[in-house]
């Protein structure tokens, strides 16, 4: 019984060995995380979703990023689309995520300030589909070197 436990003790503490040594050999550490979204403009609608993008989906982010809930926001336009490649790229910039009971209480105080309820903010952005697709999304994390 007591080699047994002598032997898990040796083991577990040789797996937080492992683990401290891996975490100081591995040359970059975890950053920023970028929400990526990836969108189509249909024919004719590139005006209008500019103006949207400059007014609401701006304010929006100022709002997010007045709270401490994003660090920056920005459009990025794929100059040469190739065929089913998006047209622009909505990014966010945030140092981490909120957590579920986070999440929440974000989603209520933006409701809230929006003075809209759940149902008329996804409405609008329904209404958007006739001038934009939304192709993808995806999460991506910055990767920093460590120096």
């Amino acid at each position: 019984m007591k080699k047994t436990l002598l032997l898990l003790a040796l083991c577990a503490s040789m797996l937080t060995m492992t683990s401290n040594v891996f975490a100081q050999d591995w040359p970059m550490v975890g950053g920023d995380y970028w929400d990526v979204a990836a969108i189509e403009i249909k024919d004719g609608g590139g005006l209008k979703y500019a103006r949207w993008l400059a007014d609401e989906w701006r304010e929006n982010n100022e709002f997010a990023k007045s709270k401490g809930w994003i660090k920056g926001y920005f459009v990025l336009s794929n100059v040469h689309a190739r065929k089913g490649e998006a047209d622009l790229y909505l990014i966010r910039v945030m140092e981490n995520m909120a957590s579920g009971p986070e999440g929440d209480k974000r989603g209520q105080e933006f409701v809230e300030w929006k003075k809209k309820t759940a149902d008329e903010m996804q409405a609008e952005s329904g209404n958007r589909a006739e001038y934009r697709e939304v192709t993808s999304s995806s999460l991506l994390q910055v990767l920093n070197f460590r120096d």
